[in-house]
């Protein structure tokens, strides 16, 4: 049920449905005896907007999300496995189009080609079904498969997890599938912001990983000012990431409400 209830409860609770939902609804009260209920959804919908589109509030909410973790120092044990979470490809636009797209998380897939061609006797791991409420869909493996290829890695180095929807199921699933040895160092690829989540996760799992941050939407001092569309994006970013962990930690899967690395700031090995 964990996951059918995020998806809807995320459809309503996205900053831009939401914003727009109060936007209709003190519309329509504006029709009735209620005007004075209207004008104010209609006027908290715009200072929403105002908010969340133009002020820096989503490299707020960003910002400590993306710095939790650094990566791994130059002179660190190699890595003997090197697992992707899913989420960069859109395997819809890819099917119907014919080539592999990348979602605006494209730079989880970079970093995994990056890495691989770093350490060639590293295996690639990459875990990423299906996220669709309604419908088998095609798991994301099938386009990743693709553009693995198309990198020019070699086949016979990467295996696939094809049934999780989300980060709990890659956790759970990619241990159960391929049984992590003790002394194997298994290095996670995923987006920076999703990665408190992420490590917490895997941690409650009983899965040991080390963080590679990748994919970034903040950096210190930078903003773009006055692009509404890209401060709410990073705004929902933002909320969705906070509430997702506020979510996993209220239900017991992950091990704290903002993991954090293991011992000293730094990332365990």
């Amino acid at each position: 049920m964990f996951f059918p209830l995020s998806k809807i409860f995320w459809f309503v609770a996205l900053p831009s449905n939401l914003l727009v939902l109060l936007v209709a609804a003190g519309v329509t009260l504006l029709f009735t005896r209620w005007r004075r209920a209207g004008r104010a959804l209609c006027t908290a919908a715009v200072l929403g907007f105002l908010v969340a589109g133009f002020l820096p509030l989503g490299v707020v909410l960003l910002g400590p999300l993306e710095n939790r973790f650094t990566r791994p120092a130059a002179d660190a044990p190699a890595p003997d496995v090197i697992l992707v979470l899913g989420g960069a490809l859109d395997t819809d636009l890819s099917l119907v189009r014919g080539i592999v797209s990348l979602t605006d998380a494209g730079g989880r897939m970079t970093e995994a080609v990056a890495l691989a061609r770093r350490y060639p006797e590293a295996r690639i791991v990459f875990s990423g079904g299906s996220a669709r409420l309604v419908g088998a869909g095609t798991p994301e493996t099938a386009a990743a498969q693709r553009y693995f290829q198309q990198m020019g890695i070699d086949p016979a180095r990467i295996s696939y997890e094809s049934r999780s929807r989300n980060t709990y199921e890659n956790a759970v699933f990619t241990r159960d599938l391929f049984q992590p040895k003790s002394d194997e160092r298994w290095w996670l690829v995923t987006s920076a912001f999703h990665m408190p989540r992420s490590m917490g996760i895997f941690r409650q799992a009983g899965f040991p990983v080390t963080p590679w941050p990748a994919h970034y939407y903040t950096a210190p001092g930078k903003f773009r000012w006055m692009e509404v569309s890209y401060g709410l994006r990073l705004t929902e970013v933002g909320v969705r990431e906070w509430v997702g962990l506020a979510a996993y930690w209220l239900s017991g899967r992950t091990d704290s409400l903002f993991p954090a690395a293991s011992s000293g700031g730094k990332p365990s090995l």
